[in-house]
Protein backbone atom coordinates (compact mmCIF):
# COMPACT_ATOMS: atom_id res chain seq x y z
CA UNK A 1 0.00 0.00 0.00
CA UNK A 2 1.25 3.60 -0.85
CA UNK A 3 1.66 5.19 2.61
CA UNK A 4 1.86 8.49 1.35
CA UNK A 5 -1.80 8.15 -0.69
CA UNK A 6 -4.52 10.17 0.80
CA UNK A 7 -7.17 7.80 2.71
CA UNK A 8 -10.27 8.33 3.99
CA UNK A 9 -10.48 8.66 7.76
CA UNK A 10 -13.01 9.55 10.50
CA UNK A 11 -12.58 11.31 13.85
CA UNK A 12 -15.42 11.89 16.91
CA UNK A 13 -15.01 14.69 18.98
CA UNK A 14 -16.91 13.01 22.32
CA UNK A 15 -18.64 15.46 24.63
CA UNK A 16 -20.13 15.34 27.89
CA UNK A 17 -21.44 17.84 30.38
CA UNK A 18 -22.25 19.97 27.67
CA UNK A 19 -24.92 22.66 29.67
CA UNK A 20 -22.67 23.09 32.50
CA UNK A 21 -18.76 22.08 32.23
CA UNK A 22 -18.12 20.35 28.80
CA UNK A 23 -14.87 18.10 28.77
CA UNK A 24 -13.72 16.49 25.26
CA UNK A 25 -12.21 13.10 25.29
CA UNK A 26 -8.78 12.41 24.14
CA UNK A 27 -5.94 10.42 24.38
CA UNK A 28 -2.08 10.85 23.81
CA UNK A 29 -0.77 8.61 20.95
CA UNK A 30 2.35 6.44 21.61
CA UNK A 31 6.33 8.03 20.84
CA UNK A 32 6.80 5.63 18.10
CA UNK A 33 3.96 6.15 16.03
CA UNK A 34 4.50 6.96 12.82
CA UNK A 35 1.53 10.09 12.62
CA UNK A 36 1.78 12.68 15.43
CA UNK A 37 3.33 10.81 17.83
CA UNK A 38 3.07 11.54 21.66
CA UNK A 39 0.33 13.86 20.52
CA UNK A 40 -3.10 14.11 22.13
CA UNK A 41 -5.92 13.60 19.92
CA UNK A 42 -9.53 12.40 19.11
CA UNK A 43 -10.13 8.98 18.52
CA UNK A 44 -10.55 8.52 14.96
CA UNK A 45 -8.90 6.18 11.90
CA UNK A 46 -8.59 5.16 8.50
CA UNK A 47 -11.91 3.67 6.95
CA UNK A 48 -11.33 0.10 6.54
CA UNK A 49 -12.55 -1.70 3.02
CA UNK A 50 -15.14 -3.89 5.17
CA UNK A 51 -17.16 -0.66 6.83
CA UNK A 52 -19.25 -0.44 4.15
CA UNK A 53 -20.46 -3.77 4.42
CA UNK A 54 -21.21 -2.55 8.38
CA UNK A 55 -25.39 -2.81 8.80
CA UNK A 56 -26.30 0.54 10.75
CA UNK A 57 -28.63 0.65 13.30
CA UNK A 58 -29.66 4.22 12.40
CA UNK A 59 -27.95 5.74 9.82
CA UNK A 60 -26.57 9.59 9.76
CA UNK A 61 -29.16 12.52 9.76
CA UNK A 62 -30.37 13.71 6.63
CA UNK A 63 -28.62 17.35 7.29
CA UNK A 64 -25.02 15.74 7.74
CA UNK A 65 -25.78 13.55 4.80
CA UNK A 66 -26.25 16.34 2.98
CA UNK A 67 -23.43 18.02 4.14
CA UNK A 68 -20.73 15.23 3.96
CA UNK A 69 -22.21 14.98 0.43
CA UNK A 70 -20.19 18.02 -0.91
CA UNK A 71 -17.05 17.08 -3.19
CA UNK A 72 -17.64 13.46 -1.72
CA UNK A 73 -18.65 9.78 -3.03
CA UNK A 74 -22.37 9.52 -1.38
CA UNK A 75 -21.35 5.69 -1.28
CA UNK A 76 -18.58 6.47 1.06
CA UNK A 77 -20.63 8.11 3.74
CA UNK A 78 -21.97 4.95 5.42
CA UNK A 79 -18.50 3.89 5.79
CA UNK A 80 -17.60 6.92 7.32
CA UNK A 81 -20.18 6.87 10.17
CA UNK A 82 -19.29 3.45 10.50
CA UNK A 83 -15.79 4.19 10.68
CA UNK A 84 -16.19 6.10 13.36
CA UNK A 85 -18.61 4.39 15.59
CA UNK A 86 -15.73 1.53 14.97
CA UNK A 87 -12.99 3.50 16.30
CA UNK A 88 -14.85 4.73 18.98
CA UNK A 89 -14.98 1.30 19.91
CA UNK A 90 -11.58 -0.16 19.36
CA UNK A 91 -9.83 3.22 21.02
CA UNK A 92 -11.83 4.18 23.78
CA UNK A 93 -13.85 1.11 24.53
CA UNK A 94 -16.74 2.95 24.35
CA UNK A 95 -20.13 1.86 22.08
CA UNK A 96 -21.69 3.99 20.10
CA UNK A 97 -25.22 2.02 19.24
CA UNK A 98 -28.60 0.31 19.64
CA UNK A 99 -29.35 -3.28 21.66
CA UNK A 100 -30.33 -5.61 18.58
CA UNK A 101 -28.92 -8.49 17.35
CA UNK A 102 -26.72 -8.52 13.83
CA UNK A 103 -28.53 -9.97 10.80
CA UNK A 104 -25.26 -12.03 10.23
CA UNK A 105 -22.05 -12.76 12.16
CA UNK A 106 -20.00 -9.66 12.51
CA UNK A 107 -16.42 -9.41 11.20
CA UNK A 108 -13.46 -10.35 13.32
CA UNK A 109 -12.99 -6.41 14.33
CA UNK A 110 -16.46 -6.11 15.63
CA UNK A 111 -17.18 -9.56 17.38
CA UNK A 112 -16.63 -8.34 20.98
CA UNK A 113 -19.05 -4.94 19.70
CA UNK A 114 -21.91 -7.57 18.45
CA UNK A 115 -21.36 -9.99 22.21
CA UNK A 116 -22.37 -6.92 23.88
CA UNK A 117 -25.36 -6.89 22.26
CA UNK A 118 -25.38 -3.76 20.02
CA UNK A 119 -25.78 -2.82 16.61
CA UNK A 120 -23.52 0.04 15.51
CA UNK A 121 -25.76 3.44 15.54
CA UNK A 122 -24.83 6.92 13.90
CA UNK A 123 -28.03 8.79 15.80
CA UNK A 124 -26.28 11.56 17.13
CA UNK A 125 -22.99 12.31 14.72
CA UNK A 126 -23.07 15.73 13.81
CA UNK A 127 -20.59 16.68 10.60
CA UNK A 128 -18.70 19.28 12.49
CA UNK A 129 -14.87 19.63 10.50
CA UNK A 130 -13.09 18.19 6.84
CA UNK A 131 -9.41 18.73 6.67
CA UNK A 132 -6.73 16.92 4.32
CA UNK A 133 -3.53 16.15 5.65
CA UNK A 134 -0.85 18.81 4.11
CA UNK A 135 1.63 16.60 1.52
CA UNK A 136 4.91 15.48 2.81
CA UNK A 137 4.01 13.96 5.94
CA UNK A 138 4.34 10.53 6.48
CA UNK A 139 0.39 9.76 6.36
CA UNK A 140 -2.43 11.63 4.48
CA UNK A 141 -5.48 11.53 5.29
CA UNK A 142 -9.05 12.78 4.46
CA UNK A 143 -10.57 13.16 7.36
CA UNK A 144 -14.00 14.21 8.71
CA UNK A 145 -14.71 15.23 12.16
CA UNK A 146 -18.29 14.48 13.68
CA UNK A 147 -19.19 15.53 17.23
CA UNK A 148 -21.63 13.64 19.52
CA UNK A 149 -23.08 14.02 23.32
CA UNK A 150 -21.94 11.39 24.74
CA UNK A 151 -23.97 11.78 27.79
CA UNK A 152 -26.64 10.67 24.96
CA UNK A 153 -25.32 8.12 22.67
CA UNK A 154 -22.71 6.25 24.66
CA UNK A 155 -24.12 2.64 26.07
CA UNK A 156 -23.30 2.15 29.16
CA UNK A 157 -20.31 3.87 31.60
CA UNK A 158 -18.75 6.98 29.95
CA UNK A 159 -15.58 6.63 32.60
CA UNK A 160 -15.06 2.83 31.42
CA UNK A 161 -12.36 2.48 28.96
CA UNK A 162 -11.45 -1.43 30.40
CA UNK A 163 -12.41 -2.56 26.37
CA UNK A 164 -10.05 0.15 24.33
CA UNK A 165 -6.85 -1.34 22.52
CA UNK A 166 -3.66 0.15 23.28
CA UNK A 167 -3.76 2.81 20.54
CA UNK A 168 -3.87 5.44 22.83
CA UNK A 169 -2.72 5.86 26.35
CA UNK A 170 -3.93 8.75 29.25
CA UNK A 171 -7.75 8.65 27.96
CA UNK A 172 -9.31 11.34 29.80
CA UNK A 173 -12.43 13.90 29.54
CA UNK A 174 -10.53 17.28 29.49
CA UNK A 175 -12.30 20.60 30.39
CA UNK A 176 -13.02 22.64 27.28
CA UNK A 177 -10.69 25.25 29.01
CA UNK A 178 -7.88 23.29 29.53
CA UNK A 179 -7.67 21.68 26.60
CA UNK A 180 -5.23 24.14 25.36
CA UNK A 181 -2.80 23.21 27.59
CA UNK A 182 -2.26 19.72 25.97
CA UNK A 183 0.16 18.78 23.33
CA UNK A 184 -1.84 19.30 20.57
CA UNK A 185 -1.17 18.68 16.78
CA UNK A 186 -2.23 21.94 14.51
CA UNK A 187 -5.47 20.42 12.99
CA UNK A 188 -6.95 19.57 16.07
CA UNK A 189 -5.96 23.27 17.46
CA UNK A 190 -8.39 24.59 14.36
CA UNK A 191 -11.04 22.17 15.14
CA UNK A 192 -10.95 22.67 18.77
CA UNK A 193 -11.64 26.50 17.82
CA UNK A 194 -14.43 25.49 15.69
CA UNK A 195 -15.87 22.81 18.13
CA UNK A 196 -15.31 25.00 20.96
CA UNK A 197 -18.26 27.94 19.68
CA UNK A 198 -20.36 25.27 18.65
CA UNK A 199 -20.72 23.87 22.12
CA UNK A 200 -21.07 26.92 23.98
CA UNK A 201 -23.30 28.83 21.72
CA UNK A 202 -25.64 25.51 21.10
CA UNK A 203 -25.65 25.53 17.93
CA UNK A 204 -25.53 22.54 14.52
CA UNK A 205 -23.25 23.71 11.95
CA UNK A 206 -25.13 24.94 8.38
CA UNK A 207 -21.61 24.70 6.93
CA UNK A 208 -19.12 23.10 7.57
CA UNK A 209 -15.03 23.49 7.40
CA UNK A 210 -12.95 22.33 4.70
CA UNK A 211 -9.31 22.79 5.49
CA UNK A 212 -7.99 21.33 2.04
CA UNK A 213 -4.59 20.69 1.32
CA UNK A 214 -3.68 20.43 -2.47
CA UNK A 215 -0.84 19.47 -3.73
CA UNK A 216 -0.52 22.70 -5.38
CA UNK A 217 -2.08 25.15 -2.58
CA UNK A 218 -4.01 24.99 0.66
CA UNK A 219 -7.76 26.27 0.78
CA UNK A 220 -9.51 26.94 4.09
CA UNK A 221 -13.28 26.39 2.78
CA UNK A 222 -17.15 26.01 3.93
CA UNK A 223 -17.76 22.66 2.24
CA UNK A 224 -20.41 24.26 -0.73
CA UNK A 225 -17.40 25.89 -2.46
CA UNK A 226 -17.24 29.54 -0.54
CA UNK A 227 -13.71 30.49 0.95
CA UNK A 228 -13.26 31.69 4.30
Amino acid sequence: MDKTAIRNAATVIMVRDTQHDPRILMGQRGAKAAFMPNKFVFPGGAVDTGDADIPLATSLQDRCIAQLSHETDPALIPALATAAIREVWEETGLILGEAGTWPTPPPADWASFAAAGYLPSAAGLTFVFRAITPPGRPRRFDARFFMVDAARQVCGDVDDFTHACDELSHLQWIRLDDVRHFDLPFITQVVMAEVTNLIRNGETPDTVPFFRNDDEESLFLRLGGARL
